[in-house]
C-alpha cells in the first residue's frame, strides 16, 4: 500500500514540473483563469464579500466548475478534496457523514459550523449537521475558513472552522436534466431551471435518489427541492427568499464488531435488520438588503426551519425508539459600514443574532429489561452581540478585530417530572485579531488569533435515561493561534502554507466508560500543518495537499493518550485532464493515517487503520449533452471509514466502507 501512495504522488509531482511552453492560444486561456482566481471572494469570515487574499485565515473556495470537474457525489464528498479536512461516512452509506475541521475527532459535527447561504445548519442536538438535506446538484460555491476565527461572528459551533454552502441563483437562462444509474441498483434524477429578468431572478432544483446500499438494511430514498427568489429595486433594495425541502428514509445496517467478524459475519451483513431512520426537513428564509453611503449596506435575515425525524435503534443491553421534531427560527440583523473614518479605510460589522430551537421528543426504549417511556420538550435559546473591524493601515497592510458576547438559555419539561433545576443559562465572551500582508493580488500572509467555544446541545446536558438535567455540564473554550502564507508562485501556481496550535479547556466528550456526557479534566491541545498546491493548466488542474495533525490530551484521567478519530497523516490530490475537448478525465485520490478508534480514551485497543481509496469520472461531452461515468474505490480496497468503540463489554466495531462501485449517466444543459 505504502508503495502504491508514493507512486500516486510521485506521477502527481512529475505532472507538476512544466512541460515546456504552451501555444499563445493556450497562456491566454491560462491568463483569463488566473483573473478568475485572483478575483474570488469569500464571504463565511466576515459576513461580507471580501478577497481571499485579506482574510488572515486558512481559506478554500471551490467553484461551480470545481464540482463540475470533480469525482464527488454529495457535498460533504466533495469536501475530502480541502485540505486538512477529514470527513467520515459514518454508515458507509453516504447517508450519515461527519466533517472535521482541525481534528475533533468524534465531536467534530458540533465543532464544524456547517451554512447554507449562510442559514445554520447545525442543530441543537446531537444530530448535527443533516448532509443528505443539500444535494450538490443545487450548490453553486463552498467556501471554507478553517479554525476558530469566524466564532466571533458566528458564535457557538465554530471552533474547528466554518463551511458555507452557497447554492444556485438566477442569472441567464439555464435549463437541464440528469439521470444515472449504478450499483448496489441505485437511481439517480435531478432537474433545475433558473434565469433572470426585469430585477427578479429565480431557480428551482429537484432531485431523487434511491439505492439498496452496499450492506443488508442500509437501503436509501432521498428527494430534495429547492427555491432561491431575489427582487432587486434599483440599485440601493434587493430581496431575497429561499426554500428547500428534503424527505428520506434510510436503514441503519448499524457496525461489525470484532467478535461478530470471528463469528462469520460478512462485511456486507447487518446485525441490525431492523433498524431505520425517517426524516423530513424543510425551511424558509427571507432577508433584505438596504445599501447605503458609498458601500455600507444593512443587512436582515429570518429564517423558519422543521426537522421531524423517526427512528428505531437496537443497541447492547435493549432497544431505543425515537420520535423527534425540532423547529428553530433565527434573525440576524447587521449593519456594515465600508467607508473611510478620519481618512482611514474601515469596514465595520455590527451585528446581533437570535436563534431559538424548541424540540419534541418521545422515546421508549428498554435497557437492561427495564422499560421506559418519556415525552419531553426542551428548548434553547441563543443571544449574540457582535463588532467586527477591519482598518486598511496601507495599500498592502491590515489590521482586523472583533469581540462577541454570546448567551445560551435551556429550558427542560419531562412527562414524568424533572427534577431541579429545569432551567440552565451560560455565557461566553469572545474576541479575535488578525494582521494581514497582502504581498501581491493572488498572495497574501498572515497571524492571527481567536477564541472561539461550544455549548452543550440538548441532548447532552439533558440525560433520558435519568429523566433530568446535568448541571455540571459546562461550555468549552478554545484558544486558536495560526500563522500562514498563500502564494502564486507563478501565473497559475498557488502554494498554500498553514500551521496551527489550539488549545482547548473543558472539551465536552461522551464518556462510555461512565455513560455520560462530561467535561474532559484535562487540556486538548492541537497542533498541525497544511501544505497545499494547485496548478491550472490549458489542458486541465491539478492539486494536492497534506495535514499534519497532533492532537493530544494534557492533564487529567487520560493524560498524555491522543484524541480519538483524529489521523495524523492525511493526504490527498486531484487531476482534472481535458486534453482530448469532449473527453475528460478525473482522478482523485486520498491517505487517511492511523487513529485511535472512536470512544477509545484511554486507548486500551489497537488503532483504526490507514487507508487509500482512488476515485475516477470519465465525461464526454456532445453539444449540449454529457455522458459520465463515475467509479469509486479504484483499486477495490477493504476499509472502513468510522470505527467506534462498542458492545458491552467494549470492543472494536466497524462501519465497512463500499468496495469498487460505480455510476453511469447523461447530464442535459438547454
Amino acid at each position: 500500500m505504502k508503495r502504491m501512495v508514493i507512486g500516486f504522488y510521485w506521477l502527481l509531482i512529475s505532472i507538476l514540473i512544466p512541460v515546456g511552453a504552451f501555444s499563445e492560444e493556450h497562456q491566454k486561456t491560462n491568463r483569463q483563469e488566473t483573473e478568475s482566481i485572483m478575483q474570488e471572494v469569500i464571504v463565511t469570515a466576515t459576513r461580507y464579500a471580501e478577497e481571499i487574499a485579506n482574510v488572515p485565515a486558512n481559506v478554500s473556495v471551490f467553484t461551480e466548475k470545481d464540482i463540475q470537474n470533480a469525482t464527488a457525489r454529495d457535498v460533504a464528498d466533495f469536501l475530502r478534496r480541502a485540505p486538512g479536512v477529514h470527513v467520515r461516512d459514518v454508515t458507509g452509506g453516504r447517508r450519515s457523514y461527519t466533517v472535521d475541521l482541525r481534528g475533533f475527532g468524534e465531536t467534530a459535527a458540533l465543532n464544524t459550523l456547517v451554512l447554507v447561504d449562510g442559514r445554520r445548519t447545525n442543530q441543537a442536538d446531537l444530530s448535527g449537521t443533516d448532509w443528505a438535506q443539500i444535494p450538490l446538484d443545487r450548490v453553486a460555491r463552498i467556501e471554507i475558513v478553517r479554525g476558530g476565527r469566524a466564532s466571533v461572528l458566528y458564535g457557538d459551533n465554530a471552533a474547528g472552522g466554518v463551511v458555507n454552502i452557497i447554492t444556485k441563483k438566477g442569472e441567464d437562462f439555464r435549463a437541464g436534466a440528469e439521470v444515472a444509474a449504478g450499483s448496489y441498483d441505485t437511481y439517480k434524477a435531478s432537474a433545475h431551471i433558473s434565469g433572470a429578468e426585469n430585477g427578479l431572478s429565480y431557480a428551482v432544483n429537484g432531485s431523487y435518489l434511491d439505492t439498496d446500499g452496499y450492506r443488508d438494511n442500509s437501503q436509501n430514498q432521498i428527494k430534495d427541492v429547492g427555491v432561491n427568489l431575489g427582487y432587486l429595486v434599483g440599485e440601493r433594495l434587493a430581496f431575497n427568499l429561499s426554500h428547500g425541502f428534503h424527505k428520506d428514509t434510510a436503514g441503519l445496517p448499524g457496525s461489525i464488531k470484532d467478535s461478530e467478524y470471528a463469528a462469520g459475519v460478512r462485511r456486507t451483513d447487518s446485525v441490525n435488520p431492523d433498524d431505520f431512520a425517517d426524516t423530513e426537513d424543510y425551511y424558509f428564509k427571507g432577508g433584505t438588503e438596504i445599501y447605503f453611503l458609498t458601500d455600507s449596506m444593512l443587512k436582515i435575515d429570518l429564517s423558519y426551519r422543521e426537522r421531524t425525524s423517526e427512528s428505531y435503534a437496537t443497541f447492547a443491553g435493549g432497544y431505543f425508539t425515537g420520535d423527534t421534531e425540532i423547529d428553530t427560527v433565527s434573525f440576524s440583523p447587521q449593519v456594515i459600514f465600508m467607508e473611510q473614518i478620519i481618512g482611514v479605510p474601515h469596514t465595520l460589522n455590527i451585528g446581533f443574532d437570535y436563534v431559538s430551537a424548541e424540540e419534541d421528543i418521545t422515546n421508549t426504549s428498554e435497557f437492561f429489561g427495564f422499560l421506559s417511556h418519556t415525552v419531553t420538550n426542551m428548548e434553547r435559546k441563543g443571544y449574540g452581540y457582535y463588532v467586527h473591524d477591519e482598518i486598511a493601515l496601507t495599500p498592502r497592510l491590515a489590521a482586523s478585530g472583533g469581540y462577541r458576547y454570546d448567551k445560551v438559555e435551556y429550558e427542560f419539561d419531562a412527562s414524568s417530572g424533572t427534577p431541579n433545576p429545569d432551567h440552565a443559562d451560560l455565557d461566553e465572551k469572545l474576541w479575535t485579531a488578525g494582521v494581514n500582508y497582502r504581498l501581491s493580488n493572488n498572495s497574501n500572509f498572515y497571524i492571527s488569533y481567536s477564541k472561539s467555544h461550544r455549548y452543550p446541545v440538548l441532548d447532552e446536558i439533558f440525560n433520558f435515561f435519568m429523566n433530568s438535567i446535568d448541571s455540571t455540564l459546562g461550555p468549552q473554550t478554545s484558544d486558536d493561534y495560526e500563522v500562514g502564507m498563500r502564494y502564486a508562485l507563478r501565473e497559475n501556481l498557488i502554494v498554500g502554507f498553514n500551521l496551527f496550535y489550539i488549545e482547548t479547556d473543558d472539551e465536552i466528550f461522551y464518556n462510555p466508560y461512565a455513560y455520560s456526557n462530561q467535561n474532559l479534566d484535562g487540556e486538548t491541545c492541537r497542533k498541525g500543518l497544511e501544505i497545499s498546491v494547485a496548478q491550472q493548466f490549458a489542458w486541465g488542474a491539478i492539486d494536492a495537499n497534506y495535514a499534519y495533525t497532533d492532537a493530544e490530551i494534557d492533564g487529567g484521567t487520560f493524560d498524555g493518550n491522543n484524541l480519538p478519530g483524529v489521523p495524523e497523516h492525511q493526504a490527498g490530490a486531484n487531476v482534472f485532464l481535458d486534453l482530448w475537448r469532449p473527453l475528460s478525465i478525473i482522478v482523485s485520490g486520498q491517505y487517511i493515517g492511523d487513529q485511535p478508534f472512536i470512544s477509545d480514551w484511554q486507548q486500551n485497543f489497537n488503532d483504526h487503520k490507514s487507508y487509500f481509496v482512488a476515485n475516477a469520472k470519465l465525461k464526454y461531452r456532445w453539444r449540449k449533452v454529457t455522458a459520465f461515468i463515475d467509479i469509486n474505490n479504484l483499486f477495490n480496497e477493504d476499509y472502513a471509514e468510522y470505527g467506534v468503540l462498542g458492545g458491552y463489554p467494549l470492543e472494536r466495531a466497524h462501519f465497512p466502507s463500499p468496495r469498487t462501485n460505480f455510476l453511469l449517466g447523461i447530464m442535459v444543459e438547454l
